[in-house]
């Protein structure tokens, strides 16, 4: 991530903790979790319509607002001491790795269909895991 980006980033969730905090705004500060499903559903329609309408100033803004959904489930899960908004991309992060590995890891993908069924194998073995360990707790 280049300086200015992770300036951008930053300043980005100072404003978040601003809306959020003492002085910042009652309708943010109200949000939860729950009452932010309909505004997330809503702004992900939107940037697929402006996908839909090939219109990339509108797309520009709505991937705005989409990321203003995730930087807001974000601030709420870091104020119950839950998750961060590094941990979110980081965790983005290591899973592009690891469902990459014909990219970081030396398998090999023909095409891009090998691709996708190297990194839905992947997954699913990922969601094995998890559910065993579930059960095994």
């Amino acid at each position: 991530m280049n300086k200015k980006t992770k300036a951008g980033l930053e300043e980005l969730m100072q404003t978040m903790r601003a809306l959020r905090g003492p002085e910042g705004c009652k309708w943010d500060k109200a949000q939860t979790h729950q009452s932010l499903i309909k505004c997330l559903r809503e702004e992900a329609q939107e940037v697929i319509s402006a996908i839909e309408n090939k219109d990339d100033e509108n797309l520009k803004e709505e991937l705005g607002d989409l990321l203003l959904q995730v930087v807001f489930h974000a601030a709420i899960a870091q104020e119950q001491n839950r998750f961060t908004l590094e941990d979110v991309i980081d965790g983005l992060n290591q899973k592009l790795i690891r469902r990459h590995p014909h990219v970081f890891a030396g398998a090999k993908a023909a095409s891009a269909q090998e691709a996708l069924a190297q990194w839905k194998e992947i997954k699913r073995l990922e969601k094995a895991g998890k559910e065993a360990k579930k059960i095994a707790l």
